[in-house]
Formats: structure tokens, sequence, C-alpha cells
């Protein structure tokens, strides 16, 4: 049996695409390649936006909006996951 890794994001920015949080996490060269290819899109994301932003060009990049909205998604409302995780930690703390 392989050991499970989960993905937790803390909200600090990585010099680098890859930064095993300990040295007990094994990454396979799959994983690797998904991470860097993502890591290395959503820069070209962000470098887009901001040279949208400062003007320089337009279009690049383009919110998402649904034609037509999902019924069921009517009474959604988006939460906050830093103050989430911080009630939670709080929560772990006061046990």
């Amino acid at each position: 049996s392989s050991p499970v890794s989960r993905v937790v994001y803390n909200g600090k920015r990585n010099s680098s695409p890859r930064s095993p949080t300990s040295s007990s996490e094994i990454f396979t060269p799959a994983h690797e390649e998904n991470v860097r290819f993502i890591y290395e899109a959503w820069q070209g994301v962000e470098r887009d936006l901001r040279s949208q932003i400062s003007g320089s060009e337009r279009g690049l990049v383009e919110e998402y909006v649904e034609k037509v909205p999902n019924p069921s998604l009517k009474t959604f409302k988006p939460i906050d996951l830093s103050d989430l995780k911080r009630r939670n930690t709080q929560d772990t703390k006061k046990s």
C-alpha cells in the first residue's frame, strides 16, 4: 500500500512549483509534471492579467459568466477559505 498524500493550500507563495513540506512526501514524476504544467500555465494567466490591467493589451483574460445561470446554485454563497481555516484552527486550540 502506498502512502496517501493530500494537497493543502497554506496561503504562502513558493518560489518554485514543487516544495514538499516534509521529507516523507514522495512525488511521482507524473505528479511533478502536472504541478509544473499548472504552475507555468497559471503564471501565464497572471502575467496576461497584469498586462491587461496595465492597459498594454486588451482581452487576454476574460471572466466566465454562464449565459443561463444554474437554478440549483441560486442560493450559493461563497465562503472565505482563509477565515474558515482560521476558525478551525482556533477551535482546535480550544479543545
